[in-house]
């Protein structure tokens, strides 16, 4: 989808779901069709703020700077881009849970992005020819294209370090299951789930992808039993360290690119208690049964 012709918005806006969904045609999510911006931009409601994190340019240079930057493999934009996209749109998580943002990158911003980064590359096949999923426009948080970077990097997050999330999001499986529990917004719990992964990834272990999914499996199962917020405590987040870093999104300069950016530095979590479920879910990794795919496929046959 080529963005050479198409005039950017210089703002941010929220387009409802019903909206956007009725412009994803066939063709538009097989990357065939260019999505009409006239009508979408007009289907769209402005933000009654001035402020300049609402401002289009750094979020789609982001969005450029990534399409060039891992076009041979693609997944590993997610690692990188996550933080960046977090330290740039700076919001409070009522803001990010409104869908509407996410649907305007997504349509109005973005749609280039969001083709190179989930259509399935590759000739398509005459008869079932390749289109994008269109939760990845228009979807939940852990699906859509954009919501789910950003809000990975909130969940995995320590404070203003976002080490543990480019830990996270280098592994596809955790984020797209993980991201789904109720769980991780425990902060101890999502740290000691990347603790885990870092663990097993350095000791080479097989069938890494079905390990994290039978963790994030048996930490959400044990969850319904066990109360982590009881067993691992936590200091509440500081919310005026939230609303600061919200307010210096004014004169903060362009995230970095080589360097990681800084979050908001609303307070780590608890060393002992990471420690205690990353000993718990050790023990949940190690024993968790691996799902046998290869029989799933055929019984689906």
């Amino acid at each position: 989808m080529n963005r050479a012709h198409t005039e950017m918005p210089a703002r941010l806006a929220r387009l409802s779901g019903d909206r956007a969904t009725g412009f994803l045609t066939h063709g538009v999510r097989a990357g065939q069709e260019v999505l009409p911006q006239v009508a979408v931009l007009r289907a769209s409601t402005p933000i009654q703020d001035d402020a300049a994190r609402w401002t289009v340019d750094p979020v789609r240079e982001l969005m450029e700077e990534a399409m060039h930057r891992f076009d041979p493999v693609r997944t590993e934009a997610d690692a990188w881009l996550a933080p960046r996209l977090h330290a740039t749109l700076r919001l409070t998580r009522a803001e990010a849970a409104d869908a509407g943002l996410w649907n305007f990158l997504a349509l109005a911003v973005a749609p280039d992005f969001v083709l190179w980064r989930h259509l399935p590359r590759g000739a398509a096949d005459d008869d079932a020819p390749r289109r994008i999923n269109s939760a990845r426009f228009v979807g939940p948080h852990y699906s859509q294209a954009f919501a789910r970077l950003w809000w990975s990097a909130e969940m995995f997050r320590d404070g203003p370090d976002y080490t543990p999330a480019v830990i996270a999001c280098a592994n596809q499986d955790m984020i797209n299951t993980a991201l789904r529990l109720a769980a991780i917004d425990h902060k101890p719990t999502a740290l000691a789930l990347v603790s885990v992964l870092e663990g097993l990834t350095d000791d080479g272990a097989t069938r890494l992808g079905d390990r994290v999914n039978a963790l994030c499996t048996a930490v959400n199962v044990a969850g319904s039993t066990l109360m982590y917020e009881v067993i691992a405590p936590d200091d509440p987040p500081r919310h005026d360290a939230r609303t600061e870093w919200i307010a210096d999104a004014e004169s903060a300069p362009a995230v970095p690119w080589e360097r990681l950016p800084e979050g908001p530095d609303d307070g780590t979590a608890r060393r002992s208690s990471c420690e205690v479920l990353t000993r718990m879910f050790e023990r949940f990794a190690a024993e968790a049964p691996l799902r046998d795919r290869a029989r799933s496929a055929a019984s689906q046959d």
